[in-house]
């Protein structure tokens, strides 16, 4: 082998391994926000005054819509998910006569993403597997709006039953996630109550990236004076899990 065959040889591979950097560095990737959904305010009102909440059907709507908006000026380019709960806003869509499914889905050409519309944890668990070929596009954040123990994501609360989730994911089932959804360094954050106190840590196991949550409760209260944000109540504190 002459010298300018070794050469070329060698500019090749070097063009090779160049290409599969520069390929990698350019993957696809998504963020992914979940919406849960609000109470019937006849579930509501038969709470005493002082512990009624979750009386605007918005709580998880308006937070996640200014979370995207945010997403959307600061990395124009990426494609944005949000997942909805439907059948809370169904149901609140008949109690208030109020055509809520219809003003969250015009939200999608606004914005310039998709919605889809779920049902059940396990319809959650499958997009985040194959919504999209995760070996092409990796999800580069997740973030949760909706009720929370510090087990699970609570999709509705007091909206098919008073006082009952019939809808959630339960940290049990994070294993079902597949290895390798998520891009190294996903940026992971849960909005509802005591997520830090257990489901953080099994999420960061199941996924490898870690999730920021709540020791404490959350508050979806007076979001206007903070520029349509989650806050903590008193005593309470977010943790990156």
């Amino acid at each position: 082998m002459n010298r300018t065959s070794l050469l070329q040889i060698v500019t090749f591979a070097c063009s090779l391994f160049v290409f599969s950097r520069v390929s990698a560095s350019a993957q696809a990737q998504e963020h992914i926000i979940v919406s849960g959904g609000p109470a019937l305010r006849r579930w509501e009102d038969l709470r005493a005054t002082g512990l009624q909440h979750d009386r605007w059907w918005g709580n998880f709507i308006a937070p996640a819509s200014n979370r995207i908006r945010d997403l959307r000026h600061k990395q124009p380019g990426l494609t944005i998910t949000w997942l909805v709960y439907r059948d809370a806003y169904e149901r609140r869509t008949a109690e208030d006569g109020k055509p809520y499914v219809q003003w969250i889905q015009e939200k999608e050409a606004k914005f310039g993403i998709k919605i889809v519309w779920f049902r059940t944890g396990d319809d959650v668990i499958r997009y985040i597997n194959s919504g999209k070929s995760r070996g092409r596009t990796k999800i580069s954040g997740f973030e949760y709006y909706g009720h929370s123990n510090k087990y699970c994501f609570m999709f509705d609360y007091s909206s098919d039953i008073y006082g009952v989730s019939s809808s959630w994911l339960h940290q049990a089932d994070l294993k079902k996630i597949r290895s390798g959804a998520f891009a190294k360094g996903a940026y992971c954050q849960s909005w509802g109550c005591h997520t830090a106190e257990a489901m953080s840590a099994v999420w960061k196991k199941a996924t490898g990236v870690p999730m920021i949550g709540a020791k404490g409760k959350t508050d979806y209260s007076n979001m206007h004076l903070r520029n349509w944000t989650v806050g903590l109540s008193p005593g309470s504190h977010w943790v990156r899990g």
